[in-house]
């Protein structure tokens, strides 16, 4: 069920390569979402740069609670985002924000820090 109670962790740290999230440890993608978060294994929906980001790889984001969701597209803007996703979002009624993952990440904190129950999928690379 939702943790919508529970604040979204901050990143606390982001470089190529690297990321630093509060309270969930230290990697290079991840999923976050209200009350928690976990290591981003692009193996787990088969996901790749091009089509990009699938509608399975927001599910969880949803299921935990997310009513905004954060969508990074990589450090040099090659991950992209299956129109299916925005399409499913949208369905949803889910505020969407696609950005470089810098970007993304600035607002997914702002978003957290006033409490937002905001997700995110993040890639620290390309």
């Amino acid at each position: 069920m939702a943790h919508t109670n529970s604040p979204s962790p901050r990143i606390n740290h982001l470089s190529w390569g690297h990321m630093d999230v509060a309270g969930i440890g230290v990697g290079k993608d991840f999923k976050l979402w209200p009350g928690g978060g976990r290591e981003w294994d692009w193996r787990e929906t088969n996901t790749h740069h091009d089509p990009g980001i699938q509608p399975a790889d927001v599910e969880e984001l949803l299921g935990k609670g997310s009513k905004t969701i954060v969508l990074s597209r990589g450090m040099l803007l090659m991950l992209q985002t299956c129109q299916e996703t925005l399409d499913l979002l949208e369905q949803k009624k889910i505020n969407v924000h696609v950005e470089e993952t810098k970007a993304a990440a600035q607002i997914y904190n702002d978003l957290a820090s006033r409490g937002e129950p905001v997700g995110g999928l993040f890639h620290s690379t390309c």
